[in-house]
């Protein structure tokens, strides 16, 4: 019987991948890191403040009312439009919605197209230092708010919230209330004003207020602080980076 001849041609396996694999894998690459740079830019630029640069309320024909309650209500006579928010002074999702909203707010009410009703509540007492800190400041609120004219209280508020004088949740210290007092001087705020901040005056009726205060959001349907309503309707003020240029 004859020997089968055995074949010596060795089988070479060939590159399962070409180039124009890795030219369109180098593509999808790109894309992708596109996609990731578009995403991280439009996120930066969706918590950027509006209206940078305009600052607080300006316009002398600007009025503050007390229409009770312990709201403070900033408006020009003949807005149509009624704009309720509700915060802690500790919150610090208070303290980004007044970041990126305040000074368009502020544009808002100078222009006539809003009146915008501040209600301070004190959710986070337990969470400061002192364990009353958000107290302290619905009763420096009520101080500047009785003696000063919307403008004041306007910077006064800004303040309020700034990043670099709002005290963290859980921290070590917050404020006293002679910085309070020298956060409303700064502000434009008078003796008469600072006076009833650094002696507390205030402060049983900010307790009252407060509680009325975190009644009515309750009541309104939103979940928590900050509370936003337009024309008496919940918005979306953190989410919705257009709810307030859409007012008009």
């Amino acid at each position: 019987m004859s020997q089968k001849k055995m074949s010596s041609t060795k089988h070479t396996p060939q590159a399962t991948y070409n180039t124009v694999t890795y030219v369109l894998g180098g593509i999808a690459f790109v894309v992708v890191v596109i996609v990731i740079v578009v995403a991280i830019m439009w996120q930066s630029g969706s918590d950027a403040p509006r209206n940078d640069g305009y600052g607080t309320v300006k316009n002398p024909e600007v009025e503050l009312s007390l229409p009770g309650d312990g709201v403070v209500q900033l408006a020009r006579p003949g807005a149509q439009r009624v704009i309720d928010v509700y915060e802690d002074a500790m919150c610090p999702f208070c303290g980004d919605l007044e970041a990126k909203h305040g000074q368009e707010l502020a544009q808002k009410i100078d222009e006539g197209v809003v009146s915008v009703n501040y209600h301070l509540v004190n959710f986070l007492d337990p969470q400061s230092a002192s364990g009353d800190y958000s107290t302290r400041a619905v009763a420096a609120s009520h101080c500047v708010a009785a003696t000063e004219n919307a403008r004041v209280y306007s910077a006064f508020h800004g303040g309020l919230f700034d990043s670099e004088f709002r005290p963290g949740e859980g921290a070590d210290s917050d404020r006293t209330d002679a910085e309070l007092a020298e956060l409303a001087r700064s502000s434009g705020a008078s003796e008469l004003a600072t006076e009833c901040i650094a002696s507390g005056a205030q402060r049983d009726a900010a307790v009252t207020d407060a509680n009325t205060g975190r009644d009515a959001l309750a009541a309104s349907g939103a979940r928590g602080t900050p509370g936003v309503l337009v024309d008496g309707q919940v918005v979306d003020a953190l989410g919705d980076s257009e709810w307030l240029a859409s007012i008009n």
